[in-house]
């Protein structure tokens, strides 16, 4: 039989005491044990798990090259969904998608867009010659995100808005002719989606599609298209074969216009006041081609993952914060997406570690959701979050509140669209900025009454309270950064993406653990 040590243990302990006293020591006090800490310590000391190194090294992964620029449908973008993938399984996230994994999957026709095209206005010259005005990349003309494969030298007409509406009185291509040629574009329609112009344009918006606007040229006879869209990448557009496309900008419409006797800023200006259409052949002649290879078959992925709630009857209630994954891929160059949206997806795997870290759980179910295909789509973009709202894992009447991200990493400040549609959710935020990050904070209504640019569109649509959160003011870059090459992570602002973290975190951890909630009834 083995003897307890215990009685030794306090002898020998008495002997020390004993020893000391005749030392004239005194004798070493027993140690209190700790006072337990409050479940809003344990929250708090969660919060300060949120640093901002991590998360821009979370950008720095996301906007590797080994992701291709992160184009749902590609082995780049499912490798790098594995790789997010790998970070809830090891902090015990648990599945958030379907059959007890964490994807969902949907139909996703994508196109990939190869280098070497050419934009080029081609100029007679003496005696029969052509001069040629070669166009920059970026700064001038981007390719189509979904243009066909073709090389067309033609003449172009401009075409407006590109819209054929009847009911409306309006026919962009009434009386020009457009078979085999090139038409110059503009994008939108020329109707505001907002003031006193609001209830008209909900009689445009059909025709203010990307898609839309493709397909009618084609349907038309065109073989190519110059788009006045920004120079911006942009992958959300219809395919047609063989169709040739690029987005121009300002270099590329004036020349156009230059010698025709008509201005391009006069001319919008008048189908704008007029509404109706101001259509001409121009007589310039532009050389346009590309190279691509659409893959209609393509599937994108969503990516959830959760923490269930605490409370056995309000957990069936959910929360959802998160973003979109993806990006545009290359348009014949790498596009890494740092701010948009990479900086989204650090701060939902900031938000997300803690909250597994956390001691305290909330009631509510949290639901971490990384979209896919946010940028691209053959509809109307947001395919993602669209397929997730007409195919819901989670019921859309449980879902107390959808928090999205939309570049929340380049700025000093705080914005959220919504916070005025749903004030009562709002005096969660408004009360987490106030008591730990201390920043610049604004929002407005929650509003989107043109195509989805969001994916919280989709959400608002289906009736469940959804607000995007993002960054402002700070110093900007004197060049544009959206949708092009130049979204990298030297713009990133480390700190604002650790801040909107943790408010988020807060925000979700006040909420989770209410109750009862219910922003619908704002």
């Amino acid at each position: 039989m083995t003897r307890s040590r215990r009685p030794v243990l306090a002898v020998l302990a008495a002997l020390a005491a004993l020893t000391a006293l005749a030392a004239g020591l005194p004798a070493q006090p027993q140690r209190q044990a700790a006072p337990p800490q409050t479940d809003e310590a344990k929250i708090l000391q969660a919060m300060h798990l949120i640093q901002s190194q991590p998360l821009h090294g979370y950008v720095s992964e996301l906007t590797s090259e080994k992701y291709g620029g992160r184009l749902t449908g590609t082995k780049e973008y499912e490798a790098c969904v594995a790789w997010v993938e790998s970070l809830l399984k090891g902090w015990g996230i648990e599945p958030g998608g379907e059959n007890g994994t964490y994807r969902q999957l949907f139909p996703n026709p994508y196109t990939v867009v190869f280098p070497g095209g050419v934009c080029e206005m081609r100029l007679p010259a003496g005696k029969g010659g052509v001069v040629t005005k070669s166009y920059k990349y970026e700064d001038e003309f981007i390719p189509g995100g979904t243009t066909g494969t073709g090389d067309v030298t033609a003449e172009v007409v401009y075409v407006g808005y590109g819209v054929t509406a009847p009911e409306l009185g309006y026919d962009d291509y009434k009386g020009v002719d457009v078979k085999g040629k090139i038409v110059l574009m503009e994008s939108e329609v020329p109707v505001m989606p907002g003031g006193p112009t609001l209830e008209l344009f909900k009689k445009w918006r059909p025709y203010s599609f990307h898609q839309y606007k493709l397909k009618n040229a084609a349907a038309h006879g065109a073989k190519g298209m110059v788009y006045n869209y920004g120079p911006i990448g942009n992958p959300n557009n219809a395919y047609v074969e063989g169709f040739v496309y690029h987005h121009v900008g300002t270099a590329v419409v004036e020349d156009v216009f230059a010698g025709t006797g008509r201005v391009h800023k006069e001319t919008v200006d008048r189908i704008r006041k007029e509404l109706k259409p101001q259509s001409f052949a121009t007589g310039k002649t532009m050389r346009i081609s590309n190279r691509s290879e659409h893959r209609p078959d393509g599937v994108g992925i969503n990516l959830l993952g959760k923490i269930t709630g605490t409370d056995p009857v309000l957990k069936d209630e959910v929360i959802i914060v998160g973003g979109h994954l993806d990006h545009l891929g290359r348009l014949w160059e790498f596009m890494p997406g740092a701010n948009d949206n990479a900086t989204s997806v650090a701060v939902t795997l900031g938000v997300a570690e803690a909250m597994a870290k956390c001691a305290v759980k909330p009631k509510r179910t949290v639901v971490f959701f990384f979209f896919g295909s946010e940028e691209q789509s053959e509809d109307q973009g947001t395919e993602g979050s669209h397929y997730y709202t007409d195919h819901p894992i989670y019921p859309l009447d449980k879902t107390v509140v959808f928090m999205n991200l939309e570049g929340p990493g380049m700025g000093d400040g705080i914005s959220a669209s919504g916070g005025t549609t749903y004030p009562e959710f709002w005096k969660y935020v408004e009360k987490a900025n106030e008591r730990y990050i201390h920043r610049v904070l604004r929002t407005g209504p929650a509003s989107y009454p043109a195509r989805p640019r969001q994916d919280s569109a989709w959400f608002f649509w289906k009736g469940v309270p959804s607000l995007t959160f993002g960054a402002i003011g700070g110093p900007r870059p004197p060049y544009p950064t959206y949708h092009n090459t130049r979204d990298s992570i030297e713009l990133v602002t480390p700190e604002i993406m650790e801040d909107i973290a943790q408010l988020l975190f807060m925000t979700i951890m006040d909420i989770g653990r209410e109750p009862a909630v219910d922003f619908r009834a704002n």
